[in-house]
């Protein structure tokens, strides 16, 4: 496991899609395309910043997404489709984008595409209740499927309102179509890009917990190529010496 501090949310997005892009050519150079998995949401703005100027052939990249509100349409602002389609998609033109289109019976279709090949990248984010994608506390560990429906919990459906995506609770949609976690962990890298105070609790919970699904970005940690990108903000309640072990790498560019 590597953490990489950076002092602002900015220069934590540009070194996160330096790494991505890096990982995304090296594919590219090995078997001719690169398969990646991509996350929404307020803390990954500054990422896709940067990743989508990167000198980078498109064209060779098939992207998934992570997760999306069961009946929300594309065209409401807090779609994950339409975020991805307006940050990502429409700037970089990739190869092939497989959208989750909020509907049950999208799960096989999108299953099929997205174990036809191995997964060479994941950008996952980390959320304030600590969820990777939409599994909320306590996630579900075991399941093999590779996309769900879940039933969003109170501090999930709480920071969607915090961001601005809907007005009002009772606006948050109930239930979600997420990827798995055992799905996200067949990533062969995965990059995590998580700045902001709000985000303080969840970064030191992860780190400090054993693996437990109530701590579901504690999983992340197990992963054999796992960078976890914080900045100054959203890495304040770690202790470093109780939370890590001595096989974690840690690249400190606070000032």
């Amino acid at each position: 496991m590597k953490i990489v501090i950076s002092q602002t949310a900015d220069d934590l997005g540009r070194r996160a899609a330096q790494q991505a892009a890096e990982v995304i050519k090296a594919a590219i150079a090995d078997h001719g395309e690169a398969r990646i998995v991509l996350s929404t949401g307020a803390s990954q703005f500054e990422t896709l910043k940067y990743l989508v100027e990167e000198d980078i052939d498109w064209k060779k990249v098939e992207m998934f997404h992570l997760d999306e509100y069961v009946d929300l349409p594309i065209t409401h602002p807090a779609s994950f489709r339409k975020y991805l389609k307006e940050r990502f998609v429409d700037k970089t033109g990739v190869k092939k984008a497989h959208f989750v289109d909020g509907t049950p019976e999208g799960i096989e279709r999108l299953t099929a595409e997205l174990r036809s090949a191995p997964i060479d990248l994941g950008l996952i984010g980390i959320g304030r209740n600590s969820h990777i994608a939409f599994n909320d506390p306590p996630a579900d560990f075991d399941t093999r499927v590779a996309y769900l429906v879940v039933t969003l919990d109170e501090a999930c459906r709480n920071q969607q309102v915090a961001e601005g995506w809907f007005a009002g609770f009772d606006d948050v949609p109930k239930q979600a179509v997420s990827m798995s976690v055992w799905q996200i962990m067949q990533c062969k890298t995965i990059i995590s890009a998580v700045p902001h105070e709000e985000k303080a609790w969840a970064v030191a919970a992860a780190l400090r917990s054993e693996l437990t699904n109530k701590v579901p970005a504690s999983m992340l940690k197990t992963h054999g190529d796992y960078t976890l990108y914080v900045d100054a903000a959203s890495y304040a309640e770690v202790d470093s010496v109780k939370a890590l072990n001595g096989e974690t790498v840690i690249e400190d560019y606070r000032k």
